[in-house]
């Protein structure tokens, strides 16, 4: 399997999992993502996917600065519908890694370990994403907003090519490798892309 370099030096996301550990999946329920899980959950890799990775990496070490998030017990809010725009590529990214989700989740075993209405849309907050601890109530907004990290302006014009099929094998691999420099690109500079704010 080949991939860009640089997805293996995105910082990974640590979690700990309780209903993991009560069904033996992993020791302690400690496992970790990584972006290129996010990947391939996606099937791609966009400024979107590398987005909601993000804002999900810093919100959590803002809402657990001094321990592990624990997967299972983090309320997530959108503004947007899910129906809007990407909110359904990031929203899936964010489950994923959070546990969290509206309706289709886990529902619990005995009362305890459910997954599923942890995540609201359509929610009255001005951020990219709100992130709640279930347990102290906890909460971060974060903002992401890539568009001081441009792309090569030649993607353009590969992409009308490649729209069109016009486009020839190394053509379609000059635009791939000019995507994914922008999306490296926005990881270096995550601290412009990315705030967060504890409320």
């Amino acid at each position: 399997m080949k991939y860009p370099e640089f997805f293996n030096s995105v910082e990974s996301i640590k979690v700990v999992d309780p209903l993991s550990n009560v069904l033996g999946a992993f020791e302690d329920g400690i496992y970790e993502f990584t972006f290129l899980d996010a990947v391939k959950s996606a099937g791609h890799s966009c400024p979107t996917v590398a987005g909601a990775y993000l804002i999900t990496l810093e919100g959590l070490k803002a809402l657990y600065p001094n321990s592990l998030a624990v997967r299972g017990e983090i309320k997530v809010k959108f503004k947007e519908s899910l129906e809007d725009g990407v909110a359904g590529v990031i929203s899936n990214v964010v489950s994923q890694i959070t546990g969290a989700t509206d309706k289709s989740g886990f529902k619990g075993l005995a009362g305890k370990f459910a997954r599923h209405s942890l995540m609201d849309f359509n929610a009255d907050i001005s951020a990219s994403v709100r992130f709640t601890r279930a347990d102290s109530g906890k909460s971060v907004d974060v903002y992401y907003d890539p568009s001081s990290i441009g792309g090569n302006p030649k993607m353009q014009q590969l992409m009308q090519k490649m729209m069109g099929g016009m486009a020839n094998k190394e053509e379609i691999k000059e635009f791939g490798a000019l995507w994914q420099d922008r999306v490296k690109r926005i990881f270096e500079n995550k601290s412009s892309v990315v705030k967060v704010v504890e409320l």
